[in-house]
């Protein structure tokens, strides 16, 4: 009676540090985003060369060993994994070697890098703030391609009737967007040019189902979302664009990798860049094939995904030494550090 009253004492203590544990690391991510916004980091990556000369790597269907599992993350904004996942291409691609082929729906960036460091996904793609995070937090993940999207692909948003005429207003506001994601980027950009700071706003952090419904309850002044959800509601609630990215934010996707993936099996991530480039070519000049094949899988309006293609851009394309000063975070960040060295 004594030893099981003692196993159940300890157990509760671990309980309670795992716990604490679990607060303090809540709490230091939230310190780190409320002091932040204040030192650059250098988006710094290997070079190739010319741009124009650089290719992406060629399929190879045969290299991933037999019985592997190649678990892929993937957002509604992810379209060239949605639109691979929905054509089928990887499995026919991983086929003659055995391997076979998940897929994992995530609402944003940060749950899916998330997943990365709890080993539960292999590859996926996201939006240009949420890595950086993460590889802050010693996330063990790589860079391994990214895709140009484009300026007009998100964008701040206030209901058509508000009074809300440019960001400046926003000032004592709340603003929705998902916290960590390239749209918290832009609304640090925006208020920044506007002579604004963060703690000017009230931020509501909110995925972009959530924010919608607030945003369409008047629970939020204003809205920061990308495509497609940016288009959806253009369509749905005729807001008025406060902003686009246009001058602020790049708006980069990046492709990213697990670090134990891309070592254990780096002819299998080859293979997954060469199918996701087939897609991203295909997709660049097949804009209203695009908006149809994912309407029903997206539960999209064909017509709304065709507007938010033909807004972005599309490509696969390495990382080069370009370099990209990004006030977010109060350490300094150096993502040469983790790129892939695999793909030459």
């Amino acid at each position: 009676m004594l030893i099981k009253l003692f196993a159940v004492r300890v157990l509760g203590n671990l309980v309670g540090l795992f716990q604490e544990f679990q607060q303090q690391r809540a709490r230091v991510f939230i310190a780190m985003f409320a002091v932040g916004f204040t030192v650059a980091f250098a988006l710094t990556a290997c070079s190739g060369g010319d741009k124009a000369a650089q290719k992406a790597p060629a399929s190879n269907p045969t290299t991933a060993q037999s019985g592997v599992v190649i678990r892929i993350g993937y957002q509604k904004a992810a379209t060239v994994l949605y639109a691979l996942k929905a054509k089928g291409d990887l499995e026919k691609a991983f086929a003659a070697s055995g391997a076979t082929v998940t897929w994992s729906e995530f609402p944003a960036g940060p749950p899916m890098l998330e997943a990365v460091n709890a080993g539960s996904i292999d590859f996926g793609y996201t939006g240009e703030a949420p890595p950086i995070f993460a590889q802050a937090g010693d996330n063990p993940f790589v860079y391994v391609a990214y895709d140009p999207w484009g300026a007009k692909a998100e964008g701040i948003i206030v209901p058509k009737n508000s009074n809300i005429l440019k960001v400046a207003d926003l000032k004592g506001k709340k603003v929705a967007f998902a916290k960590g994601s390239n749209t918290n980027y832009l609304v640090v950009k925006a208020l920044e040019k506007a002579g604004l700071q963060y703690s000017d706003i009230q931020p509501a952090f909110l995925t972009p189902a959530d924010a919608r419904v607030a945003f369409e309850g008047g629970n939020v002044d204003a809205w920061a979302i990308w495509d497609p959800f940016l288009a959806a509601a253009e369509k749905a609630l005729a807001p008025r664009l406060l902003i686009d990215a246009t001058g602020l934010a790049p708006n980069r996707g990046y492709f990213l990798a697990a670090k134990a993936f891309a070592e254990k099996n780096p002819e299998g991530l080859k293979t997954v860049l060469g199918e996701v480039k087939k897609v991203s070519d295909w997709a660049k000049n097949n804009s209203s094939e695009v908006a149809k094949l994912l309407s029903p899988v997206l539960g999209i309006d064909a017509a709304v995904l065709e507007t938010a293609e033909k807004r972005r851009e599309y490509d696969v394309l390495p990382l080069t030494e370009e370099v990209i000063q990004i006030k977010l975070i109060p350490k300094q960040i150096n993502v040469k550090e983790a790129v892939w060295q695999g793909n030459k």
